[in-house]
């Protein structure tokens, strides 16, 4: 389980996180929602080390991640997916994978090419494109690749930072589904961050609103969804 309690992130005395606190369950995914400038990404940036907060705690099960290195963390059997499609495009479709079980090279080599093996069957047209460069995909077929090349890593918790932004709704739907499918199938816990509340409240088994930094509401997404006046004055809707 995934525990954030009391955790503030400042940058230059501006609270990006303002003691912000709840729990991401096992197996489950939890979306964070909210405006621009709400504190989502930082959030996901601050779990996976990415940015360090100034207080607060983090904890992955019973261990504390907010002391621990980037490395550390991934090792620890967390996977953040960075928005805006981030793949490295010199690099072909199959070397990009790669990249994404490097530290599990030297102690797991066979299940590194079952792991490669079954982010394939997730999205086929990355096996029929594994040799072109990275550059050359579609904006849905790089959000495809930088989540499987998370996934290779054997996460436990992936944190997914905007998978929809800039994708047409029926490509963005179709990566949705899929996370959502893994999910329930291998019970990955998902963190999964989303500007797009109705298509993020879907899928998810809770939800956390933000606002300005803050936690405005932490529920069931079931009961997140249907409060008109949340959505009225947080999501414009």
């Amino acid at each position: 389980m995934l525990i954030i309690s009391n955790l503030v992130t400042e940058f230059a005395s501006i609270k990006a996180l303002n003691d912000i606190s709840f729990q991401a369950k096992p197996g489950c995914i939890t979306t964070v929602i909210g405006a621009n400038g709400a504190g989502k990404s930082t959030l996901l940036r601050t779990i996976s080390g990415l940015e360090r907060p100034t207080s607060g705690s983090i904890k992955w099960f019973d261990e504390e991640l907010t002391h621990k290195s980037v490395e550390s963390i991934v090792r620890s059997g967390i996977a953040q997916v960075p928005e805006g499609h981030a793949v490295i495009s010199q690099l072909s479709v199959a070397e990009n994978i790669e990249l994404g079980g490097l530290f599990r090279k030297r102690i797991a080599r066979g299940d590194l090419a079952i792991a490669t093996k079954e982010v394939y069957e997730l999205f086929p047209i990355l096996f029929e494109r594994r040799r072109e460069p990275a550059g050359s995909l579609s904006g849905g077929e790089r959000q495809m690749l930088a989540i499987s090349r998370a996934l290779v890593s054997r996460p436990k918790l992936l944190l997914l930072d905007e998978p929809s932004l800039g994708l047409a709704p029926l490509i963005s739907a179709q990566i949705i589904s899929t996370v959502n499918e893994l999910c329930k199938s291998t019970g990955l816990t998902v963190l999964l961050v989303e500007q797009n509340a109705n298509t993020a409240l879907a899928v998810a088994d809770h939800g956390i609103l933000l606002a300005l930094g803050k936690v405005i509401a932490n529920l069931p997404a079931k009961e997140l969804i249907a409060d008109s006046s949340l959505r009225a004055a947080y999501l414009g809707y």
